[in-house]
């Protein structure tokens, strides 16, 4: 591609704006057009970096003349605009797949429906823990293509959704792990589970026969995704359930890593920092990859035992008059708040609510008669949470913000009960993100 050939970058949020600056730096000709409006934070990056941009509107006969289009990950490509581009052989790709092309670092990418962003913070945080010059980007801290622009970083871990991959043509991991795979964003595949599952697996699917598939042996419907699209990658399970010649496995307490019959790690479960069946997947995860590596097995353990879990995701809040609460706000899927539900012991006080992405709340519904006494729906509509539950659940109340769901919950609740907040929905009806969400849920609490 040369410096003459204009780029066209849809989305003036994180990636969009990334993918500009790295454009700009590789003297391509970036412009950037987002049908909403771009943050101020954004447009001032945009103008210190003379970079030509437009908001609330797409220029069509401008877009339409790109060499190349970086598509921000939220633009489905059922969008009129993404069909036209198609349409006239006009290449689209993600701003992960357009960093890629410029970054000289190794890779170790990581997806899945649930723990990609706790996986990938605890990776990074063995890396650096073991003296590795290692950066953390796509969906987590600042854009892939930023940093590719201003950072010299050895190894990137990089968190990545099924939209991003979508976008990918060339892009491959040295180390690919895919945690798990449950329904979510079906209305982005047509409605099908497995064009869902396929999407995940296109994180190896570039892989060449050094590189390392590192995936979850308990997760059938992983393991029907791999067997549809097989990777050349060398593949280590890890599992729960059972023991394995080759990856890790729960025995006696211990977290077991073996390799080769010369490499093997243990570890007490007891001294994970993270505990819960998911966290544990999460752990093991990142404890193969680092055994890849050869890392120091010492400084493996440590970080392991050290590792602080992330924000909105069972984030322990306060302990007010003896009943805790919870901030699980990053659980905008059923399989997340069923990990959530399960990690609890006492009786809880569930918020749950917000834009209902196809749920099967039957999933739930063994926990939610064991372990929940009332429910708060917080959202504009919660009919569909409260025809599953109404039969098994005496106490449902709604509420149409984080205050007035905290307060209720508070009323109910009595001493060592919990409130957790895992909406095992999306936010954007009464919130700008699951973080807006999770924020004013601990201003709610912490005003109590």
């Amino acid at each position: 591609m040369n410096s003459e050939e204009k780029i066209v970058i849809l989305g003036g949020g994180e990636s969009g704006v990334g993918a500009a600056i790295l454009a700009k730096k590789k003297g391509l000709v970036p412009f950037v057009s987002d049908f909403g409006k771009i943050k101020q934070k954004y447009k001032d990056v945009l103008i210190k970096n003379e970079i030509e941009w437009e908001e609330q509107k797409h220029s069509e006969d401008r877009i339409l003349k790109a060499s190349e289009v970086i598509k921000s990950p939220g633009i489905p490509d059922t969008a009129p605009l993404v069909k036209k581009l198609l349409a006239n052989e006009i290449s689209v790709i993600s701003e992960i797949e357009f960093a890629y092309r410029y970054c000289d670092a190794k890779i170790i990418a990581i997806t899945g429906s649930n723990g990609k962003t706790t996986t990938t913070l605890m990776m990074h945080h063995v890396l650096v823990g073991s003296g590795v010059n290692a950066g953390v980007a796509g969906n987590v801290g600042k854009s892939f293509a930023e940093q590719v622009a201003t950072e010299d970083f050895d190894w990137y871990v990089l968190e990545l959704s099924s939209f991003q991959l979508d976008g990918i043509k060339e892009f491959r991991a040295d180390i690919a792990i895919l945690l798990n795979i449950t329904p979510d964003h079906l209305d982005r595949y047509e409605d099908s589970f497995e064009l869902y599952a396929d999407a995940k697996m296109r994180i190896a699917i570039n892989a060449k026969p050094e590189d390392t598939f590192i995936f979850c042996e308990d997760d059938q419907s992983l393991k029907a995704a791999l067997k549809r699209n097989p990777t050349k990658a060398i593949q280590i399970p890890f599992s729960i359930k059972k023991q394995l010649p080759k990856g890790a496995y729960i025995n006696n307490e211990e977290l077991n890593i073996t390799l080769t019959t010369n490499n093997h790690f243990k570890m007490s479960i007891h001294d994970l920092a993270l505990q819960g069946k998911h966290n544990l997947y999460n752990t093991m995860a990142s404890g193969i990859a680092g055994r890849v590596l050869d890392l120091r097995k010492e400084l493996i353990r440590e970080s392991l035992s050290d590792f602080q879990n992330i924000e909105h995701r069972l984030e322990a809040v306060a302990t007010i008059h003896g009943i805790e609460f919870i901030n699980d706000s990053k659980a905008t899927n059923v399989n997340s708040t069923w990990y959530a539900l399960e990690s609890i012991s006492k009786q809880a006080i569930w918020i749950v609510g917000g834009v209902d992405k196809g749920n099967d709340y039957d999933e739930l519904m063994a926990l939610v008669q064991d372990k929940v006494k009332a429910i708060i729906c917080l959202g504009k509509d919660n009919s569909k949470i409260i025809d599953a539950f109404k039969g098994s659940i005496q106490i449902i109340e709604e509420a149409t913000s984080a205050e007035q769901a905290v307060r209720k919950a508070y009323e109910i609740g009595q001493k060592g009960d919990v409130v957790l907040l895992s909406p095992a929905c999306a936010s954007f009806d009464l919130f700008e993100n699951y973080e807006d969400r999770g924020h004013q849920f601990k201003r709610a609490v912490r005003s109590l």
